[in-house]
C-alpha cells in the first residue's frame, strides 16, 4: 500500500530533526578551529618550536644519511632499512610535483647517534632511551639520540613534519623539538585466540604502532577458543588446539619474523599465556592437564581450569615457560591468572580432599594462590619477570618486587582505587581499564580514551613514578582480519598520545584538528584506518 504523502513529509521532517540532533551532539569537536598551530604532528612532542620559515624538499635531492662522528655508521641495518622506509613514506602523497632546486631547499636530514653502543643489534627494554632531539634548518636538518630507539621515533616525527604546498610539491617548515615519552610502556594488545589473525594483519599493525610511538606489542597468543602457538617442546598443543593445524598456527618462523619485524620498529614482543583460566584450548593436546568436572558423584565430561593438585601439571609449565623463556627475548612474559572460574573446582572431589589436606577450607581463592604461587617461582627460573592480571595481587599472592600488575576492572573510581592500592604496596603497575577498545559506542569514543590518565588517582608522587604506563586492548570475539586495523586506529591513536605526550596536553579541539591529520596520514600511507566524523582525505584509502 502506498504511503499518503502527509505521513511522508512528517517522517521526514522527523528524521531531518532527528539528525540534527545527532549533529549536534558532536558539534564541539567536529568543527574546532580547523588547524593546529603543531600541524599534523601526533603524538605531541614534549617540546616544539616551529616557524614560518619553509624549505622544499625534492625527491631527487634529498637524502637521509648517518651524521660524522654518529656510532651507527653503515653496517647498523635497523637504521639503514629505517632511512629507506620513512623516505617512501615522505614522498608517498596525492601528486608527485618536484620543486625546481632552489635556495630554500632542505638536502639531508642527518642522523647522530651519540651513544657508544648504538644498541643496533639490541633488542628494546623497559629500560630503553627513547628521547631525541631534531632540529630542521637550511640546507640540512639534524636528528640526534642516544640510540637508535630514539632515532626511530625521531624519523617518524620528522616525517610528520613535511606537507604539500598549494602546488603539490613536498615542504617543511624549520623547526627545533625536543622529546621523550612520558611513560615506558606503551602497548597495545591483540588477542589471536578468539580469531585467528594472520602474520601480514599483525606486521601491518606493528607498522601502525610505530607511526603512534608505542612500543609494546601485547600478543594475547592463546586462549580458550584456540592454540595457534606451535609450540617445538610440546607440538600437539597446536596441532589439537589450533582452529586448523596447518593454516591458523605461527610456526617458529612466524614467531620470529614478528619479534625481528617489532624489533626494527623499537616494539618490545610480550607473549601472554594465560593460566589457570582461559585454558580449554590447552587441554586438547595435553592429557590431564585441566580439571575434570563432575555432575554429583560422576564426571560430567567436561572441564575446568587447569588442574592445581598434579605434580605433572608443573612439570609440564616448567618445559612449556622453559621454551618460552628462549623463543621470546623479551625481559617479560604475561601470566595472566584473571577471571578464574571456581566451579569445576567446587564439583571435583579430589580437589575437595586437596583443599582439606591443605587447610584451604572453601575458599578457592586459596587455591588459585596456591597454583599461581608455583607458576611464579617456575618462571622466575627461567630468569623472566613476570606481568599478572589485577587478581593475582587482589588474591595476596606472594609477588616478586618487580612484578607488573595489569590493571583491567571496573568503574573509573574503582580501577583508580585499584591504583593506588597496587602502587601503596611499591608495585610498578599498567592501566587499561579505560582503553578497552573492543568496546565501541556511536560516536567519538575516543574523547573517553584521550581524556584518561593512569596517574589520576589519590596517591603520592612515589606512587604515581610506579605507573609505567598503559595499554589499549582490542579483544577479538568479534574482530580479525577484515575489520582489526580500522576499528583500533585512530581510537588507539588517542592513548598513544596520553602515554607519549605531557600530561598537560589535553586540548580536545587541538587533538581533533591533529589527529584528523594523522588519520588521513595512515590512510595515505596504506592502512584502513576509520574517519573520526565526517570529513575527507586528499588521498582517500585504496585498499580494494
Amino acid at each position: 500500500m502506498a504511503l499518503p504523502y502527509s505521513l511522508f513529509l512528517y517522517l521526514l521532517y522527523l528524521s531531518s530533526t532527528n539528525a540534527a540532533r545527532f549533529n549536534h551532539l558532536d558539534e564541539d569537536v567536529r568543527s574546532p578551529s580547523g588547524t593546529s598551530k603543531f600541524g599534523s604532528l601526533w603524538p605531541l612532542p614534549q617540546t616544539v618550536e616551529l616557524s614560518d620559515v619553509s624549505f622544499n624538499i625534492a625527491s631527487s635531492r634529498f637524502q637521509i644519511v648517518d651524521a660524522v662522528g654518529s656510532s651507527a655508521g653503515p653496517g647498523c641495518s635497523l637504521l639503514q632499512s629505517a632511512y629507506r622506509r620513512y623516505f617512501d613514506y615522505i614522498f608517498t602523497g596525492v601528486r608527485s610535483a618536484e620543486s625546481r632546486a632552489r635556495s630554500a631547499e632542505l638536502t639531508q636530514l642527518q642522523v647522530l647517534i651519540t651513544s657508544a653502543d648504538a644498541e643496533c643489534d639490541g633488542f628494546p627494554g623497559v629500560t630503553s632511551d627513547e628521547s631525541y632531539e631534531l632540529t630542521v634548518d637550511q640546507p640540512t636538518a639534524l636528528l640526534k639520540a642516544a640510540n637508535v630507539w630514539g632515532a626511530l621515533r625521531g624519523l617518524e616525527t620528522f616525517s610528520q613534519l613535511v606537507y604539500e604546498d598549494d602546488f603539490g610539491a613536498k615542504t617543511i617548515n624549520s623547526a627545533k623539538i625536543s622529546d621523550f615519552p612520558r611513560f615506558p610502556h606503551r602497548g597495545i594488545l591483540l588477542d589471536t585466540s578468539r580469531h585467528y589473525l594472520s602474520t601480514k594483519v599483525i606486521l601491518a599493525n606493528l607498522e601502525l604502532m610505530a607511526m603512534n610511538k608505542f612500543n609494546v606489542f601485547h600478543w594475547h597468543i592463546v586462549d580458550d577458543p584456540s592454540f595457534p602457538y606451535m609450540s617445538r617442546t610440546f607440538p600437539q598443543l597446536s596441532k589439537k588446539g589450533a582452529y586448523q593445524p596447518y593454516t591458523h598456527v605461527y610456526t617458529p618462523a612466524d614467531v620470529k619474523m614478528v619479534i625481528e619485524f617489532a624489533r626494527t620498529r623499537g616494539i618490545r614482543v610480550v607473549p601472554e599465556f594465560d593460566t589457570p583460566g582461559h585454558t580449554q584450548s590447552w587441554g586438547k593436546g595435553q592429557t590431564n592437564l585441566l580439571t575434570p568436572c563432575y555432575s554429583g558423584s560422576a564426571p560430567s565430561g567436561s572441564f575446568g581450569p587447569v588442574n592445581p593438585i598434579l605434580n605433572s601439571t608443573y612439570d609440564f609449565m616448567s618445559q612449556f615457560f622453559a621454551e618460552i623463556s628462549t623463543v621470546f627475548p623479551d625481559a617479560y612474559v604475561h601470566l595472566g591468572g584473571d577471571e578464574v572460574d571456581f566451579t569445576c573446582w567446587k564439583s571435583n572431589p579430589d580437589i575437595q580432599k586437596f583443599m582439606e589436606q591443605q587447610g584451604f577450607g572453601k575458599d578457592y581463592s586459596k587455591l588459585e594462590s596456591f597454583y599461581i604461587q608455583k607458576l611464579l617461582e617456575i618462571v622466575t627460573a627461567t630468569k623472566k619477570g613476570y606481568m599478572i592480571w589485577q587478581e593475582v595481587f587482589d588474591n595476596g599472592v606472594k609477588l616478586n618486587p618487580d612484578t607488573v600488575i595489569h590493571v583491567w576492572k571496573g568503574t573509573q573510581q574503582q580501577y583508580q582505587s585499584e591504583m593506588a592500592r597496587v602502587t601503596a604496596s611499591g608495585y610498578q603497575t599498567l592501566l587499561s581499564t579505560p582503553w578497552y577498545l573492543n568496546r565501541i559506542s556511536y560516536g567519538q569514543d575516543w574523547q573517553g580514551h584521550y581524556k584518561a590518565d593512569p596517574q589520576d588517582f589519590q596517591g603520592s608522587e612515589e606512587q604515581k613514578k610506579l605507573v609505567i604506563g598503559g595499554e589499549a586492548c582490542l579483544w577479538g570475539e568479534y574482530v580479525d582480519g577484515t575489520n582489526l586495523t580500522p576499528r583500533l586506529w585512530p581510537r588507539a591513536s588517542a592513548v598513544g598520545e596520553r602515554l607519549w605526550s605531557n600530561k598537560s596536553v589535553t586540548d580536545i579541539g587541538d587533538a581533533y584538528a591533529r589527529l584528523s591529520l594523522h588519520r588521513c596520514r595512515m590512510v595515505r600511507r596504506g592502512f584502513p584506518a576509520e574517519p573520526l566524523f565526517s570529513s575527507f582525505c586528499p588521498q582517500e584509502y585504496q585498499g580494494l
